[in-house]
Formats: structure tokens, sequence, C-alpha cells
């Protein structure tokens, strides 16, 4: 390959996203077990902005560029760990990464790369990874979410969010979503979410018991914390499982043990990136299996809200944190 630099989106500093500058970075070079991939479109995710704002670090050995998720094509790798996971050079794919996806090229674990499903652009695929990833291995692995139970997402028209409640909708369960406007709301409804609760002018547990009549839900997926737990564990219905991604209201909650008991609730949580390679393959053969052939067959897509060139990244975290999105932000290359 002729190209030994490539461009990449760094970090100038720790702070808000003008701190993001488009630079040049040598070209990465895939180890045993990896792939190098030309990027087309990264996703843009909150740990990112964690990340831009100094409060969430690479884990070791992981490049120091932002960006957990990419879709592209195959350039180079490791030829034997390629052919197992039935890969080769020129495949496109998408992939989940611990850092560096903000740039054209990367690196990334055979085992964490999964062919772009049929009929999906690589903008649309490179918002596949962080979510799917992170909503089967909390929703339906640790959160064991089953057909017939019901299931509340806190943000709902998140990534995170727009992708749980399709996957739970096709796997026969009923969803109950909050959101912070009726617009948002609205679409959350039109992707398929049972009831939507606006948690700007409704009490979200007062609104959980009345739809279930109560009983309470059976999984929640939880970005919040905080001040949440409390409501939360109160809406669990009985072997309820609370499920806790992220801690956007903060890290410390306080709520009723006596519940916890009577009820047999579990209260978890968990997060991906630090995890190892194995944990990680494992969730994309059951993706692979189970979720790719609904992707292929048009029942699931993903939500893309914006996209914005690499240079724009600023704006794209900007957007961000605004909220003002409903799915996925993704940078083009």
């Amino acid at each position: 390959m002729e190209k030994q630099i490539m461009r990449a989106v760094e970090l100038t500093d720790f702070g808000a996203p003008e701190v993001l500058r488009l630079g040049e970075r040598p070209l990465p070079v895939a180890g045993a077990q990896e792939l190098l991939i030309q990027v087309s479109a990264s996703g843009v995710n909150r740990p990112d902005v964690l990340q831009r704002k100094g409060h969430y670090a690479p884990p070791p050995g992981a490049s120091d560029l932002p960006g957990l998720e990419v879709a592209g094509v195959i350039v180079s790798g490791d030829d034997e760990a390629m052919r197992l996971a039935g890969l080769r050079v020129g495949d496109r794919v998408c992939a989940l990464l611990a850092g560096g996806g903000y740039a054209e090229y990367c690196v990334a674990p055979v085992a964490q790369c999964l062919p772009i499903p049929a009929g999906l652009s690589e903008v649309e695929a490179s918002a596949l990874p962080e979510t799917f990833f992170t909503v089967w291995s909390n929703v339906f692995d640790r959160g064991a979410l089953q057909a017939g139970e019901t299931l509340l997402v806190q943000g709902g028209s998140s990534g995170i969010g727009v992708t749980a409640i399709q996957l739970a909708k096709a796997r026969g369960a009923t969803v109950i979503v909050t959101a912070g406007s009726d617009a948002k709301c609205a679409d959350c409804l039109k992707l398929g979410a049972d009831h939507a609760i606006n948690y700007r002018t409704q009490d979200f547990a007062a609104e959980v018991q009345r739809i279930t009549e109560g009983r309470g839900v059976d999984v929640i997926l939880d970005m919040v914390a905080g001040g949440y737990v409390a409501r939360e564990v109160q809406s669990l219905a009985e072997d309820g499982r609370l499920v806790i991604i992220a801690v956007q209201g903060g890290i410390k909650a306080e709520f009723d043990a006596g519940l916890v008991l009577r009820r047999r609730l579990l209260v978890t949580g968990s997060t991906l990136r630090p995890r190892p390679v194995a944990f990680k393959a494992a969730i994309a053969q059951a993706l692979r299996r189970e979720v790719w052939p609904l992707i292929e067959a048009g029942g699931i897509r993903p939500v893309i809200h914006s996209t914005f060139a690499a240079a724009d990244a600023d704006k794209a975290h900007a957007l961000m944190e605004s909220s003002q999105h409903t799915g996925k932000i993704v940078l083009t290359w």
C-alpha cells in the first residue's frame, strides 16, 4: 500500500468539542488475529464525548484516538484468522473497537468484525456495532429478556434506545420507553415501542405502574443511574432485572433494599469497552446468528439522524451533547 500516513480526528486537549482536530497519523499495522480496515464511516457515541472530556481513558494498549465503531473495507490482516472467520481482503465489514475509529484506517480484532448486512450502506453499518453489541450483551445476556416480558428503556431515542426497541420487539417483548420530548416519544412509537413516556412532563415510575396495572416491568435498561435507581427498583416486577450501562445522572443512588429482597430483584450493570476480545467475540457470533438475518430481512434497521464529514467532528459532538437527535450520528471519510 502506497499510503503510509492517514487523516485522523485527534484530541488536542480535554474539553469542549473544539478540542477535536483533523490531523495526520502513521498508518496502523494489523498484528496477530487482527485486520486493517479502510474506514468509510465512524459511529459517534457518548463514550467518545466522555473521552474527549478526559473522563473515559482508553484501555491499556488501545489507540488514543476516539471511536468505538467503524465500517469499511478490509485492506490486510492475519490471513489464517480471516479465513477461519470467513473474511478476506476486499470484504465490507463493520467492527467494534476499543478506540481508534475516528481515522481513515484502523486496526480491529478479526473476532470483533462482522460482514456488513446485505442492503446496508457503510454509513448505516457504522452505526451497528457499539449499540448492537451493548444491547445484546445487557438486555438479552445480562438482563435475560424473554419473549412475553416487558422492557423499560430509559432514553428510547438514543442510539442505544432505538436499537433496544427494535431488538426487543423483534424477539417478542413489550417495550416501554422514556424520552425527553413528545416528538421523541412519537419517534420511539414509530420504531415499534408500545408505550412512550415524556420524562420531562410525566413520572415514569407512576406511568409504569399505570401501564402494567401495578405489575411492573421485567427488565430496565438504564443509562442514567443516580436518582433514577430508587424509582426503577420500585418499577420492577417480581424477579425483575435492572441493568445499568451508564451513569449520566450520577454514580450514587439510594433505593429500597427491602424491595430487592421481597421481589427477588437483580441490580446489575456492565461496561463493554474494557472487556476482553473473547467476550466481545461471543457477542459478535450471537449477533451474526440471531440479529444479522433480521437486518437483512428488513425487520431491523439502524436509525441514522445525521452524518458529518470527519473534519466536522466537533459539530457531531456538539449535536450529541445537545440531545436533539433520535438515533445515531456518523462521521464520514
